[in-house]
């Protein structure tokens, strides 16, 4: 495996052509999907000819330093689900968003928090980010629990998108969190 970044516990790589079936049974518990969709998996069509060759090109695009990256526990070697972090499309390479999407057996293990803090402190000191932010549901608990276990920074609302307005607790809109790299480093 030729790994991107590891942790106590975790160990991430980029994902290739070959991971379709991993994010398809990713995008396909409706509890992973909760706060995406509805619940509602993603078509495998679109993981193969859209997500993940959209993935793959981001690497080229940051010189494989940023990215989508594929989750693996270091003890046993099972899919846990991936981690981000990159800049918008056509954002500034300075600007990273931090995200994760992690199977529902790795739910509350805390590898969102350990992986997140290692994605930070490479972004922060080998990559050359100088913020970065995240987004979710306002309702969303659990994620917005990590990113204030990061230090992170409640920087505002979002307006709900309308393909989510569906989802249950949309009425609440989304919020914003960013960490600057001189936050971070006062930590």
């Amino acid at each position: 495996m030729d790994t991107y970044l590891e942790t106590e516990r975790l160990a991430l790589r980029r994902f290739t052509a070959d991971d379709a079936d991993l994010l398809i049974e990713l995008d396909s518990d409706p509890a992973v999907m909760r706060y995406l969709t509805g619940g509602e998996a993603t078509a495998p069509e679109i993981v193969r000819e859209r997500q993940l060759p959209s993935v793959i090109a981001g690497y080229g695009k940051w010189g494989g330093d940023l990215g989508l990256f594929a989750a693996y526990e270091r003890d046993g070697g099972a899919f846990v689900g991936w981690f981000c972090l990159r800049p918008e499309p056509d954002g500034p390479r300075e600007e990273a968003e931090l995200g994760y999407r992690l199977r529902q057996a790795s739910w509350g293990r805390g590898y969102a928090t350990e992986v997140s803090r290692a994605l930070l402190h490479k972004g922060f000191t080998e990559l050359g980010v100088h913020t970065v932010w995240a987004a979710t549901m306002a309702v969303n608990r659990g994620s917005r629990n990590v990113m204030a276990k990061l230090g992170m920074t409640l920087t505002g609302a979002l307006p709900t998108p309308a393909d989510m307005e569906r989802v249950e607790g949309s009425e609440h809109g989304g919020v914003r969190y960013e960490i600057t790299k001189e936050q971070w480093e006062q930590r």
